[in-house]
């Protein structure tokens, strides 16, 4: 999965926040996370081998500000140049994973319009207090291809009346990984799943996180397993 980390370091904001991997990863170095800086990688997309081909290629989509937010405020002058940086490589296709999108339109290039081919833009809902304040807006900005990321989910959520707009391509769904995790049932997995068939929207149930509850049982389930059981489902939509 090709990654591009223009910044590093966040500020929480929401529930979902609360046992993020980045901080624990940081704290493995002894690393602030709180503070946000450019990384070594900042201008990747435009680096070149010796041969002259591109050193970011386009082998499948390529997953951006993995270990920030891409519209969080230090980056504000950094994001101009990341804009133009992805308007230059219209043959990769850039991901980028906010909780803040009501800081979309700062910093928004010139030549936006109604938003670059290669760019999809999702949005977290990790409840539904936050699905009701950022699918709105996630509708409302101009954009080409839209997704929805329920992890960590801790509620069940009700999103449907978005999904019936037929904007949003896809939702991706997933537990809480840590030492802390708190639980996703997977009542609410069927749930999310059942408001995507019914409006003919991919949904991919991602990973069951730590702690797993079915049928009111509660299952401990290792790091290393928790994709392969989400995969074991087999409750995946592709339309």
């Amino acid at each position: 999965m090709p990654v591009w980390n223009p910044w590093h370091g966040c500020h929480r904001i929401s529930a979902g926040c609360l046992h993020c991997y980045m901080y624990r990863r940081d704290a493995e170095f002894d690393k602030d996370s709180g503070v946000v800086n450019k990384t070594a990688d900042f201008d990747l997309p435009l680096r070149r081998k010796r041969d002259g081909s591109p050193k970011l290629t386009n082998e499948g989509r390529v997953y951006s500000c993995m270990t920030s937010d891409f519209f969080i405020e230090e980056a504000d002058e950094w994001r101009r140049d990341a804009w133009r940086m992805i308007g230059n490589r219209p043959d990769l296709h850039f991901v980028i994973i906010t909780k803040r999108i009501h800081r979309f339109y700062v910093s928004l290039p010139d030549d936006w319009d109604r938003g670059y081919e290669n760019v999809t833009v999702c949005a977290t809902c990790e409840n539904q207090k936050e699905a009701l304040f950022r699918l709105p807006l996630l509708l409302d900005a101009p954009l080409a291809h839209r997704e929805i990321i329920c992890e960590p989910l801790l509620e069940e959520v009700d999103i449907g009346r978005f999904l019936s707009s037929g904007m949003i391509e896809k939702v991706t769904l997933g537990g809480e990984s840590g030492p802390d995790a708190r639980p996703l049932d997977y009542d609410w997995v069927k749930s999310v799943r059942a408001q995507c068939e019914r409006t003919h929207t991919d949904f991919y149930f991602k990973q069951t996180g730590a702690r797993f509850v079915k049928d009111g049982k509660t299952y401990m389930i290792d790091r290393k397993n928790q994709l392969a059981q989400a995969r074991k489902a087999g409750i995946d939509l592709y339309f």
